[in-house]
């Protein structure tokens, strides 16, 4: 079982929020909307992601990395470097 798994649903309703979001945006690009104001909304839309992305972080150490230190060292510091990785990403982009 996966860490967000008891939030699957709000996190699958937020994701559309923001695909509904970037399909604005599209719109918005399509009819020629001022630049600052569709900067605005991609900003927007990159902000509701890193929320969403920090929320399945935050799941990943509290359910998985934990499970992982149960079972052993070696799968602990697996879990962590994954995240620690994972983290690395979020940071660079």
């Amino acid at each position: 079982m996966n860490g967000y798994t008891g939030s699957k649903d709000d996190y699958l309703k937020r994701l559309r929020r923001i695909e509904g979001q970037v399909r604005g945006i599209a719109r918005m690009v399509e009819d020629d909307t001022y630049c600052i104001d569709v900067l605005t909304q991609v900003s927007a839309a990159t902000k509701a992601l890193q929320s969403v992305s920090l929320g399945l972080l935050e799941d990943h150490i509290g359910h998985c990395v934990v499970e992982a230190a149960k079972e052993s060292d070696e799968a602990g510091e697996a879990k962590v470097r994954e995240a620690a990785d994972a983290i690395a990403r979020l940071v660079r982009s």
